[in-house]
């Protein structure tokens, strides 16, 4: 059983579309999923190699301009920045990698910080490149029903969730956990931590410039404020993995659509306006309380604290 339930599981995410929801409730959805994703590629460098990173906004945010400027400076479908953000934020990541990876501990989670907070005042002071706070509008959308941009993310993410799972289980993800578990033991043992940081790094930077690249083309607009937000990406995808459960593969997944949906119910609530993330710091220190594992983490604990029997 435990074999089958991913697929049928996708499967029954893929039906979702086909049972008429509303254009508000596939909105939700594909945010879910597209949090999923950078969660995943978070929980890579962070959970499996222990390399704590609070600058993921910068490699949403090299993905996403790299769509929106492909556009806008060269006429070029916005759709070819997915692709062409692979090979970008590869690059990137290579040189950030250089600088940050001689850090360890709190020191690299600075320097990471330091890397998104320099790039969206680049973005910014750069109108010519980014039209600056003025952002980018990819004024040709390919679809105006959610459906199909549902399943191309949808897609993605289960590519990467596959990809996650084979990495971590292959000598490669050996190394990870070895690095993250003691990173001196393992430079005795001959690994080159610094070279197999830099694989997770560069893995982790391209699969969320992907989510970046595809969230241009699916909202139609981006700035360097809401792209490189400390608060609203680097912070909250360390509270997707942290909710779900740090270092497991469905963590991601579930922290994804608790974070989203509790900020959407938030949101309509019309008293609290933006106190969306004084509940995610109130969640996030009842999980590290109670649930340091995350809830994938902590499932047999989880179920002592609800009363659940095993027989049940």
């Amino acid at each position: 059983m435990k074999k089958i339930a991913p697929t049928l599981i996708v499967a029954a995410i893929a039906v979702l579309p086909l049972l008429g929801l509303s254009t508000y409730i596939l909105h939700v959805l594909i945010l879910t999923i597209m949090w999923s994703v950078i969660g995943m590629a978070w929980n890579l460098l962070g959970g499996f190699c222990g390399q704590v990173s609070f600058g993921h906004a910068a490699f949403f945010g090299v993905g996403a301009y790299t769509s929106g400027i492909l556009y806008n400076k060269f006429g070029i479908s916005a759709w070819w920045g997915m692709p062409a953000s692979i090979g970008v934020v590869a690059v990137f990541a290579l040189f950030i990698g250089f600088i940050t990876l001689r850090l360890r501990g709190p020191f690299f989670a600075l320097g990471t910080l330091a890397v998104g907070v320099i790039l969206r005042v680049t973005a910014e002071n750069l109108p010519d490149v980014t039209e600056g706070n003025l952002g980018i509008m990819i004024r040709e959308r390919s679809w105006v029903d959610k459906t199909w941009y549902f399943y191309i993310i949808l897609t993605l993410a289960v590519l990467v969730f596959l990809l996650v799972k084979k990495v971590v289980g292959s000598r490669l993800g050996y190394y990870f956990v070895a690095i993250r578990e003691d990173q001196d033991a393992a430079e005795s043992l001959g690994i080159n931590t610094t070279y197999y940081k830099t694989i997770a790094l560069c893995l982790s930077a391209v699969i969320t410039g992907l989510a970046g690249a595809f969230y241009t083309n699916y909202m139609g607009y981006i700035d360097p404020k809401v792209v490189f937000a400390l608060h609203d990406i680097s912070i909250v995808v360390i509270m997707v993995v942290m909710v779900g459960g740090v270092a497991t593969f469905w963590g991601p997944v579930v922290g994804s659509a608790i974070m989203v949906l509790l900020a959407e119910l938030i949101r309509s609530i019309p008293m609290l306006g933006a106190a969306h993330l004084t509940f995610f710091g109130v969640l996030l220190i009842v999980i590290i309380i109670f649930l340091p594992n995350g809830i994938i983490g902590d499932i047999p604990k989880l179920k002592r604290l609800l009363g659940i029997r095993k027989n049940l």
